[in-house]
């Protein structure tokens, strides 16, 4: 008996009422094999070292329950120690970008979106900018939302949604948010935006909020029915 192929994207979502289109940055405008978050995580690990005093793998485990607590690292070590922010930021964000190239399918996907585009990321200003121009997509954004845009709160905290709105002035209802984070996508399908899970594990998730699934964005884009395109 033949096993049935995995399904690599959903084809042909409907997204004709969308006008505005909104992107998580890593692991979502390029796949997570390229390892960029692995080193970020690394440096986010040497950095807490060096803040809290603790041995690396302990410091990994506090690592790991901020992320859960508050949604990023930063939040934590804000909470419990003195630390500064644009400091942190730049440390952590300090990584080679070698990994990454310009795909040309995500850009012509990403060329047939009609409206205005934005990423929306829990990184620093400077990541977000220094990736977009590695993947030689930063011409096809219209704005970029950081972490220092949202008062250093990062996703998925309902203030950071409201100030990413506000900023680009944008209709949750006619609004697409990409993201690999399935968590991410919980308060934004509450405000009314449609929401696609990115990533090889999209299809994984049951979550009820998650209105469409691509393991890879470049093909849904490519596929997507989006408007003016014939019925």
């Amino acid at each position: 008996m033949t096993a049935e192929p995995v399904q690599s994207t959903e084809i042909g979502a409907d997204l004709r009422h969308v006008r505005s289109w909104v992107f998580d940055l890593d692991d979502t405008l390029y796949p997570p094999e390229r390892q960029i978050l692995k080193r970020v995580s690394e440096r986010i690990g040497h950095f807490m070292v060096r803040t809290t005093g603790l041995p690396l793998d302990e410091a990994r485990v506090l690592q790991k329950r901020y992320l859960m607590d508050h949604g990023a690292a930063l939040g934590g070590l804000m909470k419990d120690y003195t630390i500064d922010p644009e400091e942190f930021l730049a440390d952590v964000h300090d990584v080679p970008l070698d990994d990454l190239h310009a795909d040309e399918g995500l850009r012509a996907g990403l060329e047939r979106l009609q409206g205005p585009r934005y990423v929306f990321t829990n990184g620093s200003t400077r990541h977000g900018e220094r990736v977009l121009e590695q993947l030689g997509i930063s011409d096809l954004f219209d704005g970029l939302f950081a972490v220092e845009h949202a008062r250093l709160v990062p996703k998925p905290h309902p203030d950071t949604f409201a100030l990413m709105l506000g900023q680009f002035g944008l209709d949750p209802a006619t609004a697409a948010f990409f993201e690999d984070t399935a968590r991410n996508l919980e308060h934004a399908k509450e405000l009314g935006m449609t929401t696609i899970l990115v990533g090889p594990h999209a299809f994984d998730a049951e979550a009820t909020f998650v209105d469409h699934r691509a393991a890879a964005l470049g093909p849904f884009l490519a596929t997507a029915i989006l408007p003016g395109d014939p019925t």
